[in-house]
């Protein structure tokens, strides 16, 4: 899908609306502002998403920067396709040399800095991806930082030395002593937000570190690939679907998790809403590997 390009009051007008028409259209919902003279049409806002809208916001924002700017954090993420989770969207990132002085609006966060590299992402100057990992690793909470630059492991495998280096290239940046909590956590393995926030609560949890995406062998025979294993036979598993839209996706995961137990395995699920209460995830983590072990003796 190609995003739409903003509509301003300007095109608008090129196009034949005057400014009451512009006015109605927003009370009517037909035009939605996303910005102080910028707007999209209802469809593609809903198509979009708040993320998707945010990345058109932002492109349009970098159409308009100097030779030295760049978009970063947030902004550049969505870009780059990084996986956002519950990041604030409202404010569009611009990131300049150091030399001048950042501000900040209600529509833009201007970050005074030192650039390093830059990539060109549908014509706009943006952050490379390993530098806008450890930008959100800096200054992102743990969670969403970590879901961005799982993301972005996933999409670049090679890319961790680069992040390291960048890392390195952060020290006298603020937020360096979070980022260096976050970075060496970062394994694209993760496949989903949901992934990486279960690897944050094992971890919290003080349970042992999974092997991710481990194949194991079925009671069936067929080969699965489970989210989580630990060495002691139990394996972990995260049910990212708010429901089953067909009764046969709930049979076929029944057969795949009986194929499983029947090999030997204990197996462990949870869902999005047990993220929120992973202790007693955890509890049924640590009462499975007692089960495991006893039948190892």
């Amino acid at each position: 899908m190609t995003d739409p390009n903003i509509l301003t009051n300007t095109s608008l007008t090129v196009a034949g609306l005057s400014d009451t028409d512009i006015r109605t259209a927003v009370r009517t919902g037909a035009l939605v502002r996303v910005g102080r003279g910028c707007y999209l049409h209802r469809c593609d806002v809903d198509a979009l998403g708040p993320v998707g809208v945010h990345r058109v916001r932002a492109r349009h924002a970098g159409a308009t920067l100097g030779p030295e700017e760049a978009l970063s954090h947030t902004s550049a993420a969505a870009l780059h396709g990084l996986e956002l989770w519950d990041v604030p969207l409202d404010l569009v990132h611009i990131s300049r040399p150091a030399t001048r002085r950042g501000r900040v609006t209600s529509q833009i966060h201007v970050h005074p800095t030192e650039l390093g590299d830059v990539a060109v992402v549908d014509g706009v100057s943006v952050t490379s991806v390993a530098r806008t990992v450890v930008d959100l690793a800096r200054t992102l909470p743990k969670e969403q930082a970590v879901i961005a630059g799982d993301s972005a492991l996933r999409l670049h495998p090679g890319m961790r030395e680069q992040v390291s280096r960048e890392l390195v290239d952060a020290r006298t940046r603020h937020g360096l002593a979070r980022a260096r909590t976050v970075v060496p956590f970062l394994d694209g393995r993760s496949e989903s937000a949901g992934e990486s926030l279960s690897r944050l609560r094992i971890a919290e949890a003080g349970l042992p570190r999974p092997i991710l995406q481990y194949e194991i062998v079925g009671g069936n025979g067929r080969r699965y690939r489970v989210d989580f294993f630990w060495e002691n036979g139990v394996v972990g598993e995260f049910d990212g679907r708010i429901k089953y839209s067909d009764p046969r996706d709930v049979f076929d995961e029944k057969l795949r998790k009986d194929a499983i137990r029947d090999a030997g395995y204990e197996v462990v699920r949870w869902t999005w809403a047990e993220l929120e209460r992973f202790d007693v995830v955890a509890e049924r983590l640590r009462q499975a590997a007692r089960r495991a072990a006893k039948l190892t003796r």
